[in-house]
């Protein structure tokens, strides 16, 4: 089988972090976001995965070429030398996604996905109903600000999308999860088109198009806020799933809620770490430290007694002794806080020094 994850252009929306690096690269609990998906891709058997990409495609090319060696897959780039947006990219990888394979469905995904990926499920539900088209669908609370999807409670079919509806029509919003057969290629040209507004529209018209419902935890982290909501979600779920991977409580330190923590991780004592962190490799916490609902990205060190929550400090930073950082702050890679400042909700462009406390939201450039 194959898949298409459409990685897309800048990362704006995560900024700082994908000034350094592409989006899909940025560690999600100590892992790159995308390498979540492909993992899950090849447990369902997919065997090649094309990337739709338009920016900074020798870094991509560089590190997925690693990843291609140690799952036995393949990877290749699909370049766009214009943004396709959300359709264009299938038809720019036509000829990759139908060559050997033209009866075979495949999988497309927006990279910003982070879910439990029911991929077998998904394809079992879309063999059965035999048409062109199936869409992961997630449950959200508050359905006015999404386009929904209106679909056959029963069989699953889809009916219609509606735009952030001001009355009650359904809670289920499309998580940016696709299986589609070849057909779908006959659709679409290789222009800047939107699959959710230009297609699938058409699509449910013709009764092709049907939704899978998932359970679990889903969220779309491509911005910071979110980003740390899925973090709690997705340690949430391996408390559940797979508790041995989170972080023990032990004498020196205390541990409160789901901690993901490197195997090279230093944390000093009486220390408070907790709850939905994630510490990647080579973090170095000293004594008297409280991180919550916090990442801390490779290579960072946070000084004594500094206090983070709600917090993405990113790669290679110092944090200095009784720092309080806090409402969302991010800092871009290799960034010095220095000691007794207080940061709120700010976000820190890369390679700077701060020298003075941030007391309201603002870009520190």
């Amino acid at each position: 089988m194959k898949a298409l994850i459409l990685v897309g252009g800048y990362g704006t929306r995560l900024r700082p972090l994908t000034l350094s690096v592409p989006k899909p690269l940025v560690e999600f609990c100590n892992k790159p976001m995308m390498l979540h998906q492909i993992e899950a891709l090849v447990k369902v058997g997919v065997t090649q995965i094309i990337l739709a990409v338009s920016y900074r495609a020798q870094i991509l090319e560089k590190e997925t070429s690693s990843w291609a060696k140690t799952y036995g897959i393949e990877i290749i780039l699909s370049h766009e030398l214009e943004p396709l947006g959300t359709a264009g990219p299938l038809a720019l990888a036509r000829e990759l996604l139908i060559s050997g394979s033209q009866s075979q469905p495949f999988f497309v995904l927006n990279s910003d996905v982070i879910c439990e990926f029911p991929f077998d499920e998904m394809l079992r539900f879309h063999k059965n109903h035999g048409r062109e088209g199936t869409v992961a669908v997630t449950k959200v609370d508050e359905p006015s600000k999404y386009g929904v999807v209106v679909f056959d409670k029963h069989s699953g079919q889809i009916n219609r999308f509606v735009e952030k509806p001001k009355e009650y029509v359904s809670n289920k919003i499309n998580a940016g999860l696709y299986l589609f057969n070849s057909a779908i290629l006959d659709r679409i040209k290789p222009v800047p088109t939107s699959i959710e507004k230009e297609v699938f529209p058409f699509m449910a018209s013709e009764s092709q198009l049907y939704s899978f419902e998932m359970s679990g935890f889903w969220m779309d982290v491509g911005q910071p806020k979110d980003f740390l909501t899925g973090v709690g979600l997705y340690l949430g779920n391996l408390r559940l799933k797979q508790p041995h991977a989170l972080l023990a409580p032990n004498a020196d330190m205390s541990v409160i809620g789901n901690v993901m923590i490197d195997s090279s991780v230093v944390i000093g004592k009486n220390c408070r770490i907790g709850p939905n962190v994630s510490l990647s490799a080579d973090v170095v916490i000293e004594d008297g430290v409280c991180v919550k609902n916090s990442v801390v990205l490779s290579g960072s060190r946070i000084r004594s007694h500094a206090w983070l929550n709600s917090c993405i400090v990113g790669w290679r930073c110092s944090i200095g002794q009784w720092v309080r950082m806090e409402n969302v702050t991010v800092l871009g890679e290799d960034v010095i806080v220095n000691d007794e400042l207080y940061l709120n909700g700010c976000r820190v462009l890369p390679h700077k020094a701060i020298s003075s406390s941030v007391p309201k939201p603002q870009i520190i450039m």
